[in-house]
């Protein structure tokens, strides 16, 4: 078997595009160990798997932007085709039309890899909710022996306030 994907060759492939995070089509056939063709061939193909929003299309502005912001090669300016753009939903559903081991490796990092950022992004709206009282909130009590700043971060409720203040 080849090569097995990493989830940090996924993460790395990830870029946010309009609100969302995509991964370009040749980034995809590099992890899917395919050419960038047969990726939009898929698409081409089986246009009932991909419905509006499951696979985007560049425009000139997003392109010259990407080329901008990111070294890309494989973003050619000789290149007569926009490349594409999937978003998660579309890579999953990628994921039913191409059948290997590579395949199959680089879909379980795919799922990994979106699990591990809406975890992330559920830790850090938890963090940057108000604390109502340390008293009650197992987080604050005995914090700050360790970071007083970090406690007064997790904790501001419960920094004593000035009378006048």
């Amino acid at each position: 078997m080849k090569e097995q994907v990493k989830l940090s060759q996924v993460e790395n492939a990830l870029i946010k595009l309009r609100g969302q995070e995509i991964i370009l089509d040749s980034k995809v056939a590099e992890l899917y160990g395919v050419e960038t063709r047969e990726v939009n061939q898929a698409v081409k193909n089986n246009p009932e798997k991909f419905p509006d929003g499951y696979v985007l299309t560049l425009d000139s502005d997003e392109l010259a932007d990407l080329r901008s912001k990111f070294l890309i090669a494989n973003l050619s300016p000789k290149s007569r085709v926009l490349p594409k753009a999937f978003t998660e939903k579309g890579l999953y559903m990628l994921a039913t039309i191409l059948k290997s081991p590579r395949a199959t490796q680089t879909t379980l990092a795919v799922v990994e890899t979106f699990a591990k950022i809406r975890e992330l992004s559920r830790t850090v709206r938890n963090w940057l909710k108000p604390r109502k009282s340390s008293s009650k909130d197992p987080l604050c009590n005995g914090a700050e022996k360790y970071s007083p700043t970090l406690w007064m971060m997790i904790c501001p409720s419960a920094i004593p306030r000035h009378p006048l203040s």
